[in-house]
């Protein structure tokens, strides 16, 4: 069985195709191309021929319901969109209203624990930064959500009169003396870098002082400028919630 795997985010689309048990054929594209292009930009570079189209999506219903006619005449098979649960695939959702959790978060959960088993605390370093922890049993402890590394760098500049739009991201590893910027975007790179491997790495020792040995499990377009600034090695996955998806195909409840 051959299917299309999508993770539709709030900047970017990523896709995998599903055959034989391993994710192939891997690609993305930004949400604004899309918007400002067209879905055929995207669709001329997903295969036709396969068997389903799965997706998790947080970009919104009318993005969703554009995307599942154009995908569907395309590939010729309905689109499914998965759903955040209560329950399934070995975790418990820890919201009093399931469905409030966002669906990305939801399958990365799923995509986490199919591989660990084991407590862990899942990044997803987007326009936002979510963390969402696990224990051994697979129970959600629930999670975070602050402003990802890009949205600080747009924030500052928006909210301030001196400060210009810094692109780029620090390369300073973590302990490393460099990371106080000697000239303002060097200290808004810095600034933003540490406040988010802070955040990460708040949230792991949190977990250790409550008797956890948690895996950090990271993922998302910023991941990689990350990396280097935590102290703790994490296991790096860039296709995270692609993984949750082809799990929940294979052990479809």
């Amino acid at each position: 069985m051959t299917v299309l795997l999508l993770d539709v985010g709030n900047s970017r689309l990523k896709w995998g195709v599903l055959d034989d048990g391993d994710i192939r054929r891997t690609g993305h594209i930004a949400l604004e191309k899309i918007h400002e292009k067209g879905l055929s930009v995207l669709v001329t570079r997903l295969p036709r021929r396969v068997d389903a189209v799965w997706a998790s999506n947080v970009a919104g219903t009318s993005f969703a319901t554009r995307l599942s006619g154009v995908i569907g005449m395309h590939c010729n098979a309905d689109v499914h969109f998965v759903r955040s649960e209560r329950r399934g695939w070995g975790v418990t959702n820890s919201y009093r209203q399931p469905r409030r959790l966002g669906v990305d978060r939801w399958v990365a959960l799923v995509g986490a624990w199919a591989e660990l088993q084991s407590c862990c605390l899942i990044v997803d370093a987007g326009t936002a930064l979510t963390l969402d922890a696990l224990d051994d049993d697979g129970k959600h402890l629930g999670g975070q959500i602050i402003p990802g590394a890009d949205t600080m760098l747009g924030s500052l500049s928006a909210a301030t009169s001196d400060i210009p739009l810094v692109r780029g991201a620090a390369k300073q590893a973590a302990g490393d003396l460099k990371m106080f910027g000697h000239n303002t975007a060097a200290a808004v790179r810095e600034g933003v870098q540490n406040a988010v491997a802070g955040a990460v790495e708040r949230a792991f020792r949190t977990l250790q002082s409550n008797a956890y040995e948690p895996t950090i499990v990271l993922t998302g377009g910023g991941a990689a400028r990350i990396l280097e600034a935590l102290e703790e090695t994490p296991l790096h996955r860039p296709n995270l919630v692609l993984n949750g998806l082809a799990h929940m195909l294979e052990n479809t409840q």
